[in-house]
């Protein structure tokens, strides 16, 4: 004890003893932690803020050649607000979580998934839904090619195949039979009618080339 007690002894003549250090290090970092939790806090208080429930926002958009306002919650989907608050049900709900592809809509002329997609993402584009591909009344040519080729059986599933066939169309004036089944890759057909919207998408593409490149 007595050479512990003189061994301190001269570590206090020389500044902190190790028993002082090592007090001092965990009040150090004590206090960083508590500093970290407390940013941590502020932080997932400001998450809550900017997306908190009912809050909404403006949003403009071209949707099928018209310019249009709309004011959406940040957590809304375009497929939710396509559908609920501006009434083009066109495009359908499948499986909400990006696999079916049911919902698919163009947003500056390339297929996305709608369900995957927030309203506020949607700002300053144009998107295109089922609805803005017709005529006035007529249907638009890639749903013509849908209907000639008899391209669907329950038919949910074509306004997405109608919309990613158009996406390439549009692109590819005259597409090859793997370039139209990569371009449907992202689109399920729970019937099975594959041969009839790789004709359908053949079809399509022959209309546009008549047409010079119209919808």
């Amino acid at each position: 004890m007595k050479k512990r007690d003189e061994s301190e002894e001269d570590e206090t003549k020389r500044g902190l003893t190790r028993r002082q250090f090592l007090a001092s290090m965990g009040a150090g970092a004590a206090a960083v932690a508590a500093s970290g939790n407390q940013k941590a806090h502020a932080a997932q208080k400001q998450d809550q803020q900017v997306v908190e429930a009912g809050e909404r926002t403006r949003v403009t958009l071209t949707l099928n050649g018209r310019r249009r306002r709309v004011m959406v919650e940040p957590r809304w989907s375009l497929l939710y607000v396509l559908r609920e608050r501006l009434g083009l049900t066109g495009t359908k709900v499948g499986c909400e979580r990006g696999e079916c592809g049911a919902c698919t809509v163009l947003i500056n002329d390339v297929p996305r998934y709608a369900c995957m997609t927030l309203a506020v993402e949607a700002e300053g584009t144009k998107v295109t839904t089922l609805e803005g591909l017709m005529n006035g009344e007529e249907l638009g040519l890639t749903q013509q090619a849908f209907l000639e080729e008899d391209a669907f059986q329950c038919g949910y599933c074509t306004p997405g195949q109608i919309m990613a066939v158009e996406a390439l169309v549009s692109a590819n004036p005259d597409p090859s039979f793997d370039q139209i089944r990569a371009a449907v890759g992202g689109n399920l057909c729970r019937c099975g009618a594959y041969t009839h919207i790789f004709k359908a998408a053949k079809r399509a593409a022959e209309l546009k080339r008549k047409a010079g490149g119209a919808s």
